[in-house]
This record gives C-alpha cells, structure tokens and sequence, in this order.
C-alpha cells in the first residue's frame, strides 16, 4: 500500500467529520445575525466606562487599547445609544478641541482622541484644519470622528458596528456524527515511518532547479592540475574559432557594424576599468551598444588571452523577453548558433550547453542561484543590466551582490544603467568608477502646453475636456455604483505649480485657456488638435502619442478613425508608458505626462493602480524617442511649470510595492531581521510595508513569531510564486484534489487568460459566465476553461476553442508549462506521489477545493452583505469594496454563500477586488485564519476580533478541535513529506 494510502486510511475519520461540514449548503446552516435578538453580540459591542471628555486610545499592532483620558466615568449602553455622546462639549466647541487636541500633543503615551458626538461631525471640517496645524491627522469614519499623532487609514474595523457577524446552526444529528468521527481520529496512533527522508537536502536540491548554470565541466572529478591543462586546450580552441570567425568575410562585415557603435570608442577604457576595480558603473543611452557589446568585449577579450575556458559571465535583464533578444543577438554576432558559448535562461525556458561561457538572464533566475550559492562559485563577471529601472529583484540582487564582494575579491560586478542617476549607484558601491558612452540620438525640440496653444491657436474650454479617466469606467458595473473621489496626486501638483507661474510672454488667449484647464483629464480633442498641427504644418514622419492606459488608446483610436486626416494608423502610433515600438520615420512625439502605475498604501495595506504624473526623468525618454534618426520634436500636454514640479526620478518598485514574497525570500538567506537586512537598500521601504508583509508570513503560517522560517516557510521559498499561491498549491497536494488547484495556481501566476476585448466585453463576460457554471467562482471557471482547452487541443481545434470563448493561446500555454514545472518540484520535494490517480483522488469534490481555495487566498476575505435590493462587500482593511466587472460574481444580482476568498485587490476609484470564489461559513472556520474564543462559550472569532461567529458552545467547541487536529496533521506532513499515517489496532 502506498504512503498516500496509508495516510488516506489514517486521514478518513478526521476528513470525513470535515467533509460533512464543508459540503453543507451555505444556507442550511447559517443566516445573518440579527443585532436585536443577539443579546451576546449587544454585550460584545457595549463600550462601557467611557472617558468624560473623550476616548483615546492607543494603537497597538494586535488591535486599539483604550486609555483614560480622565477619571470622571460614567455608564454608556451602545445599544440602546447608539452614538451617546462621549464628551461634554459647550457652546466653544472649538474651543474645546483646541483644548483637547493640546493635551494629545503633550501626552507621552497617547495616539488618539475618538468622539461620536454628532456636533464634532458638523465640525468635522473645522476641527480637521485645526488638527492639521496642529501636526495632526484627523478622519471621520461613519459617525466617529478621530484626530491622532499618526497617519490615519481610510477604514477602521474597530470603529464599525457593522462588521460580519453569522449565526451558525447545524442539525443536532449532524453535530453528533461529527463528534464521533473526531473521536474516533483522536483514538488512533500517528506511527511515524522508519524511511524518513532529510527534508531540508530535497529542498535544497529543488533550490537549484532554476540555478543558472554556466561552463558546466564535464571533468570536475579531475584534479585541479588536471584540470587547469583540459581548461588551457579548451581556451586554446576557443580562440583559435574566434580568430577563424572574425577573419571571414561574414565575420568582418560584422565586426564593422559593431565598430560602428558608441561603445568601441570607449572599449580599451571600459576593459582597463573593469580590470582594475571590482565594481563599475556603466551608463550610455539608448542604441550606445553597451548591453550587447560589454560583456561580448570581456569574453572576446578572455578568450584572446587564452582564458576563455575560465571566464563565466552572466548578465540579468529585467525582462524575460529583452534576455532572449539580447543573446540571440550576441551569438548572432559572434557567428554561432544560440546555446554554445552564449546562451540564455528565463523562467521556463533556456538555452545553454557546457560551453556557454556568457549567460544572459533574468534578475530573479540570478536570484534563485544566490540563494543557494552564497558565493557564486566559478562565475568571474555578474553584469545588472538596467539598474535605473529600480525592479525590486534588482534593488534586492544589490544588497546581495554587495555583502557578496568582500567574500569574492576575484568578482567583477559591472552595473550598466541609462543616463539616470549613475552616481546614487555609484556611491552605494563606495564611489565606484563611473564611464559614459554617448548616444545616437539627436536634439529634440520641447513644446509645453502653453506654447502648444499659442501655436495651434486652440483653446480649452470646460466643455471640450473630457472629464476623468474615461479608463475607469471599465472598473464599474450597473450595480455597483460607488461615489467618486477626485484624484489629488495630480491635482494638487498643479495648482502649487501654476500658483508660480504668470505666463507672462503668452497671450491672453493662452492665459484663459490655463484657466480652464483641467489636470485630471484625458485631453482627447486637445491630441487630436495637435496631431492636425503636426499632418499640416510640420513635415512628413510617424506621431508617438504616450497615453496613460490601453482604455485611453482605445477611445482615442476610435476618434481618429473618423477623421479624414489623421486615421492612417501607420502615422499615429499609441502607446502606453511601457511601450516599445519604434519606426525609422519617428520624429513627433506627444506626451500626455501621465502613466497608471502601481504603488503601495501600507497604511491601508492595499495595492493602487492611480493615475499620475511620471518622473521628469520618464519625460526626458519620452522625448528622446523622436531623435532616433533626426532632429525631433516633442509636444508635451501640460505646462513647463508642471514639469518642473514632477519628481526627477521614478520611484523604485522597492516602494511600491507589497514585500511579502520578498520577505520570505529574505528569510531563506538565513538573515536574523528582515527589517535590518532591507535597511541596506538603496533607498528601504517604510517600516509599516516591512511589518505589512511580516504579518502577512506570519498569518499564512510561514513565519513564527520569532521571524523564523517555518516548515511550510521553506516549502513556499523554493516555489517560485506568491506565498499565498505556493501555500494553496501545498494543501492541494496534502489534501488530494492536486490537479484543479494546479491549474488554479498557475492561472494565477500569469496574466488573466480571459480576454476583455473593449467592443466585445458582454460576449467575453457571458463566454466566461458558461464555464463558471453557477457556483460563484472565478477560479473554477478557470480550471474549466483550461480542461476544455485541452480537451480541444487533443482534437486539433484548441484555437478555434479560444476564438469562440475569448480565451488567449499564449496564456493557456504558459499555464501548461507552469503545470509542469510545480508538479516537477512538488515531487522532488516529496509532497506528490508519483501515482497522479492517488494526488487526485478527491479533484471531483468541489468543496474541498474551495476550501483548499480559501486556504490559500485567506486572509483575502470579504464578507457579502445581502439588502433588500442590492448586494455589497465588506474586508476588513477597507471596509466595502466592490467587484472587478470581469469576475464572474459581479454578474449575479446574489450570491448563495456568505464569504468570497479572492486573491487580488487594488485601488482605483475604490478598492476592487479581483478573482473571487464564493465559500460557507464552515470552510471558513476550519480553512481561514485562527481562531479565537469571544466573551461567551459560543463566540468565535477570527482576524482579530473583525469577524464573529455566534453558535451553541458545544458546536463551537467541535469546530475548535476538528480545526486543531486539521492543523495538526497539516503540519506534521509539512514537517515530513514522506510521513505515513498507519491504521490503529482494534
């Protein structure tokens, strides 16, 4: 019998007892709580003792304590009172916070003063100005004012009386037959078995599956005397092919080329500076040849020495797709075919052979190698490619490669950047030596918006702007309204800008329509005025117009086709900020001055996706994209005050960003403190992004309270996802239902297979609504669609398959790959049988993998609250968020279960969140986060106190210890993979 079997035969008292409860309809068991009959939740919610004048409380990072402010107390029922009155406030309101809010700035141990007075929130707008001189913050949330010494977020759980509450009820019968089963798992014997694998060496085996492996030497058994003379006659072929290729014809025509280039000028100068100095700064612009020509110069230069041999060079590429280009390209030029001594290795993908002895990869390949090789052992040159990007791989493979080189004298690291701040690179490395190589480009001329306007003639007017992105709109559906929130990021700049500014050389004409001119929108008949200046009065060439997202281009499009000027798309190209296309003819470009980007709220814990303006270094590339070939021109849609006023660089994704899958590759170098480790950065994050994503580890079971690498850790450090994805795909495997959550795991890891194209969105959103099948799942919808691909493919018609449900080829594909590669690493690692039909044998039971689905994504949780009329969603960071319109669920007038898991969530208008699975209140408790006892027998709850669940005490003790014995045996096979449950005796 095998290992699974047996844990099977262990495992089926205690998957039984769970199976009965999950698999219960979400409305047989349990209904909303309804405050008025719920004496036990009245009490929870009664703030007795309040303060005379008011409430402070401290915050602390397991929840809010409160602290008097005074000893005069008196009784306030919160039921019957809902907001009683905490201070007693005379006809000087304002006089009295003046008062009030002194005394916070004085106390040494107080954060904030909370008031539910009803005349504080009709001064709230008078109280905030006066808190705001004051160096405080102040917020109203609902019907609670508060004003505190610390950044306030925009929702606080602690202060809603309307946080999820259930009332849970199961049949007694069932009740007892859970019992039963539970107490029959708890008579049996855990007999651990006597081959118990060292956990730890598989790991660190799967470690190396994505190692970069460079001058893989077949003769490493030899001795090193040995040794060196077969790496002395390999060096001596190596040159005599160089020598041959460079002195053929194809070879020297090549060679032209190459000299041709910006960087030869500089080659002797780059060489002795590499040779001398551990560390060099490279910058050059665009088309100089450094990325290409660099490393080729190291090696042409090894192997002309007669070290080819022992020369091992890598160089990351922050994409995937630019590592390919580059080393098809540099083979191409050394007259080779790509994988023999260049080649490269990207995520899934890579081409290389004992003899590569230049390796171009992605930052997070070189990653994954250090985290396994400390030292880099027999790699002579580490090349960064890209640094003025600021990726977070790269920003974290410095503080690497920096504690790296005093270990490794020998070690070359050069750092090629653009003409963007190479000296902040160079003074982290010590003042290393800094090398220019200029350019190709030519002068490009800059027109600000109020030239723009004197030249064109046009004037703004408050009806010819668009108002707001008209890209968010895609973020809506009919039922989910939510009231707007201008954008200050870009507002507010422009005002201080524009208050500086008198445009005194300018017409009156120009100054009105400065006037009139709105920040925060699109600006579509200003674009279309300036592309009918340049098609009649500039010369003939190809427009580049930035826009902010793809739904900005599409309604741009849309306006040009119907104009008899400008609808010749191969004139006007449109482009985001990531784009990349470029024509021979480029000499126009226009510049909208805005991009969506992602950033980080770590006050809120939530990711946004906002307009705003770019950096002005981001500006300078944009115009330098129209003096490729010629002399350009560049029309920026903003004036050069607010140009002055954008930031000079980018800020670095280590800032943006959520650090959680960071943290836990941090931990995995054995560092005491994460913290301390990330205050090496360049520039390091907050604390409160650091101690976001601690908590997070912690949550998920990765960390321990000490910070220290749990099992499960471990596991999650060797998979290359998001923790949240890798924790999901282990309990896949533990629980037997591998495939479904396979395909869930690596949809997740991709971007979105179900297309949204914007003429066809209601198709799309019906084609995808078939495969969700009525139960309330995005994720399932996907397994299914994914299974049909298959199914399709087998019988030739996949693409057909995908044009008919709006599905993309590519990405299907990458799910298939990434299949394979977690399924490989989950065996190394011992977690997966070798027999498929055993890890599947419970794939056919939906519940379990939904509640495997809600182990993974918790603690993504939103609770649905069903009115009357409408539907909405609770979490506890931001209080109600609502549905991205491509989820399956934002289809549904309701929905049957009392919880939606999700994966994703982002700011925009509103928080949105993305990819969510409908699941029972009783996955919930045995599947969500842990569990805590409220003030009586049958209270529960969960996230620190945010959600509650109400039952009888005995059935709330059955759910506490069937989760235990859950958790329990979960840990054991993290602990041990091949552990085996063996029955007990009779």
């Amino acid at each position: 019998m095998s290992l699974f079997i047996s844990f099977l035969n262990y495992f089926k008292p205690l998957w039984a007892a769970t199976a009965l409860w999950i698999a219960l309809p979400s409305n047989s068991k349990a209904a909303p709580l309804k405050k008025a009959q719920n004496r036990e939740g009245s009490r929870r919610l009664q703030l007795q003792k309040l303060t005379y004048y008011s409430i402070v409380v401290r915050r602390g990072f397991s929840g809010y304590a409160v602290e008097q402010f005074s000893d005069d107390e008196y009784e306030c029922d919160y039921e019957n009172h809902p907001w009683q009155i905490c201070s007693l406030i005379v006809s000087g309101n304002i006089d009295e916070w003046k008062w009030k809010l002194s005394m916070l700035v004085r106390s040494d141990k107080d954060q904030e003063i909370v008031s539910k007075d009803k005349r504080d929130r009709r001064d709230f707008e008078q109280i905030s100005s006066l808190a705001k001189r004051m160096g405080l913050y102040c917020e109203i949330y609902g019907k609670v004012v508060v004003a505190s010494k610390v950044p306030l977020p925009n929702y606080r759980p602690d202060l809603d009386d309307k946080r999820p509450q259930r009332e849970v009820v199961i049949p007694l019968s069932l009740q007892r037959r859970v019992e039963g089963l539970l107490q029959e798992h708890l008579d049996r014997t855990i007999v651990n078995s006597d081959e118990v694998g060292d956990t730890l060496d598989k790991m660190k085996n799967v470690n190396q599956l994505e190692n970069v492996e460079t001058a893989e030497h077949t003769d490493s058994f030899l001795d090193g005397s040995v040794m060196e003379k077969v790496l002395h006659r390999r060096s001596l072929r190596m040159r005599n092919m160089q020598r041959a290729w460079q002195e053929s014809p194809e070879g020297r025509r090549m060679l032209d080329f190459r000299k041709s280039l910006p960087a030869f000028m500089e080659k002797e100068r780059l060489l002795q500076a590499i040779a001398r100095n551990q560390v060099v700064v490279i910058s050059g612009e665009t088309g100089c040849g450094k990325t290409t020509q660099l490393p080729q110069y190291i090696l042409e230069s090894e192997i002309e020495s007669g070290r080819g041999a022992f020369c091992s060079i890598i160089c990351t590429q922050p994409r995937r797709i630019s590592a390919m280009a580059v080393a098809e390209r540099v083979s191409a030029e050394r007259g080779e075919p790509l994988g023999e001594s260049v080649g490269f290795k990207v995520r899934l993908e890579g081409m290389k052979s004992k003899n590569t002895h230049l390796l171009f990869c992605t930052s997070g390949i070189l990653l994954r190698r250090l985290l396994s090789d400390r030292n880099l052992d027999g790699i002579t040159h580490v090349f960064v490619d890209e640094i003025h990007e600021r990726g977070m791989n790269e920003d974290f493979l410095l503080i690497i490669l920096k504690d790296l080189l005093p270990r490794r004298r020998d070690l070359r690291l050069i750092l090629m950047s653009a003409t963007l701040n190479a000296d902040l690179f160079s003074s982290y490395f010590g003042e290393a030596p800094m090398i220019h190589i200029p350019g190709f480009t030519y002068p490009v001329r800059a027109h600000f918006l109020e030239d723009i306007l004197e030249m064109t003639g046009y004037k703004l007017t408050s009806f010819n702007q668009v108002d707001d992105y008209g890209q968010e709109k895609m973020w809506k559906t009919q039922r989910q309204l939510a009231p707007r929130k201008r954008k200050n990021q870009i507002t507010n700049l422009v005002e201080e800008a524009l208050s500086k500014s008198n445009f005194e050389s300018y017409s009156t004409r120009v100054h009105e329509s400065l006037s009139c001119w709105t920040p925060d929108c699109v600006g579509f008949n200003l674009i279309e005025a300036v592309l009918c200046h340049i098609c009649r009065k500039e010369r003939p060439g190809a427009v580049l117009v930035f826009m902010t997202g793809w739904e900005d281009i599409s309604c741009l499009r849309d306006q040009l086709k119907a104009h008899p000027l400008l609808g010749d798309p191969n004139r006007v190209l449109l482009l985001t900020c990531h784009g990349s296309m470029a024509t021979s003819e480029q000499f126009f470009v226009v510049d909208c001055g805005k991009a969506k980007e992602t950033t980080y709220d770590a006050l809120n814990n939530t990711p946004c996706l906002l307009p705003s303006w770019i950096s002005q270094a981001s500006a300078r590339q944009r115009r330098g994209r129209g003096g490729r070939v010629q002399p350009g021109e560049c029309y920026h849609l903003y004036p050069r005050c607010v140009f002055e006023a954008f930031a000079e660089y980018q800020l670095p994704e280590l800032l943006r960003t959520p650090l959680n899958s960071l943290c836990l590759q941090i931990k995995s170098l054995e560092v005491e403190s994460i913290g301390a480790f990330l205050s090496a950065a360049l520039q390091p994050p907050e604390p409160l992004a650091v101690q976001n994503a601690v908590d997070f580890l912690k949550m998920i079971g990765a960390l321990d309270e000490n910070e220290n690498l749990t099992h499960l850790g471990r596991f999650l450090t060797v998979l290359p996802v998001d923790p949240k994805l890798g924790k999901m795909l282990i309990m896949g495997a533990i629980m037997r239902c591998f495939e479904p959550i396979l395909t869930i795991v690596a949809g997740l890891s991709v971007r979105d297979p179900f297309l949204l194209p914007q003429d066809k969105k209601d198709l799309a959103g019906t084609a995808k609504s078939r495969f969700s099948a009525k139960d309330y799942s995005d994720h399932m919808a996907l397994v299914r669609a994914y299974e049909g691909w298959k199914d399709a493919d087998r019988e030739g018609s996949a693409y057909e398959y995908c044009w008919r449900n709006f599905l993309s080829v590519q990405t299907l594909q990458a799910i298939h790959s990434l299949r394979k590669q977690f399924t490989y690493i989950l065996k190394d690692a011992g977690l997966l049988d070798t027999d498929g039909a055993t890890n599947n044998r419970l794939s056919h039971n939906q519940s379990l993998v939904r509640a495997v689905i809600c182990s993974g994504l918790f603690p993504g949780i939103a609770s649905v609250v069903h009115r009357e009329t409408s539907m909405s969603f609770k979490t506890m960071d931001d209080g109600q968020v609502l549905l991205y319109a491509n989820s399956v669920n934002a289809r549904y007038q309701t929905i049957q279960y009392p919880w939606l898991v999700f994966g994703e969530k982002v700011k925009v208008n509103t928080v949105f969140i993305r990819d969510s699975t409908g699941v029972s209140d009783s996955i919930l408790i045995l599947f969500g986060g842990k569990l805590y006892h409220g003030a009586t027998g049958g209270n529960l709850k969960m996230l620190e106190g945010y959600i509650d669940f109400f039952m009888d005490p005995s059935l709330a003790e059955c759910y506490v210890r069937l989760k235990e014995e859950l958790d329990k045996l979960i840990q054991k096979k993290d602990f041990n993979p091949t552990l085996i449950f063996l029955n007990y005796k009779n």
